[in-house]
């Protein structure tokens, strides 16, 4: 690069520096900053800000945490950039109160807290099972005047409906628009649907997929398949396979999980011919089943005396590879 007329400055070491790290070559990247630093060239904020967001990304958080303590030796104040990924790879390896050690220590050097900060905080307690300090950090963002957000919306319902708080769920949606005047997108509305399926408020659900379309807002394959999952558990055959068939008319294709519900749903509601039909079309589309699947469906080929269709299902499964020695000794015998 010398040759080539380019300088070897702060700025050309980081850009490289921060070019490695996005390819996660980290080794490489180390070296190249060791040659800067040798080099008597300075690094900046930038320049750890590349690199500490590198070890992040790779959630190597100690290395991380030993370059933010040198960039602050150094008399370099961290930004709102830094904290913001530092507290997010915290959160991201599940060190929650850490990361609350970190946002104090932000708020310390006079960096305002966001409503990022927040929900980032508040999306790792709900997903760590922890709902009562989750609700608690919205309660600070009311009383420090922090905007909410239909992301932080987002957030807080789907971790209440995702720790069986769908009763809190259900009040926050109704307040997102009374209160805070904030209009749901297809996530909250999407998170709502499938936190009421999962509670076997079928009808509820329906509701509110309904009232999405009233809103503008295309339901995606998440609200499908949440919806046809819930209609099979209640054995409502024709509800979900018309969901399929919708699914079909507006483009949206099934993947592992939606397949996976209609061929598990409709074999528990007896309908084996079409949990077959199904099971075949998602191998060939390329979608593999996996061994649970396949195993629950033949059992209950056998449960109700659909012999001679379980063994030639069977020989089906093991002509695509799709049942081990170990599975298939443990059906009944042919």
């Amino acid at each position: 690069m010398l040759e080539a007329g380019v300088e070897w400055n702060v700025v050309t070491y980081t850009a490289l520096i921060d070019g490695l790290c996005d390819a996660e070559r980290m080794q490489e990247a180390e070296e190249l900053f060791n040659k800067m630093v040798a080099a008597g060239v300075v690094p900046n904020l930038a320049s750890y800000n590349a690199l500490i967001h590198g070890f992040v990304k790779v959630k190597n958080m100690e290395r991380a945490l030993e370059l933010l303590n040198e960039l602050k030796g150094r008399g370099i104040k961290p930004d709102l950039l830094l904290y913001g990924t530092f507290i997010w790879g915290l959160c991201g390896v599940e060190k929650i109160e850490a990361a609350k050690v970190v946002m104090k220590e932000m708020q310390e050097d006079g960096i305002k807290v966001n409503t990022l900060f927040y929900t980032t905080l508040m999306d790792a307690y709900f997903k760590s099972g922890n709902p009562t300090e989750g609700l608690h950090l919205l309660e600070e963002m009311l009383k420090f005047d922090i905007d909410v957000t239909v992301v932080t919306f987002c957030v807080l319902i789907d971790g209440l409906c995702k720790n069986k708080l769908v009763s809190k769920a259900i009040d926050y949606f109704g307040r997102m628009s009374e209160e805070f005047g904030l209009q749901a997108n297809a996530a909250v509305y999407t998170a709502m649907i499938d936190g009421l399926c999962k509670e076997n408020q079928v009808d509820a659900a329906t509701s509110l997929f309904e009232q999405m379309a009233q809103d503008g807002l295309v339901p995606d394959r998440t609200a499908y398949t949440s919806l046809m999952d819930g209609n099979l558990k209640q054995g409502n055959v024709l509800e979900a396979l018309a969901l399929r068939d919708k699914m079909d008319e507006i483009g949206i294709k099934l993947d592992l999980l939606a397949y996976t519900s209609l061929v598990w749903g409709l074999s528990q509601c007896n309908q084996l011919q079409k949990a077959r039909s199904f099971l075949e079309e998602m191998i060939g589309e390329g979608i593999v089943p996996d061994e649970v699947l396949c195993v629950s469906v033949l059992k209950k080929h056998y449960e109700l005396g659909c012999v001679e269709e379980a063994v030639e299902l069977q020989g089906y499964l093991m002509k695509h590879q799709l049942l081990t020695s170990d599975k298939n000794n443990a059906l009944p015998d042919m």
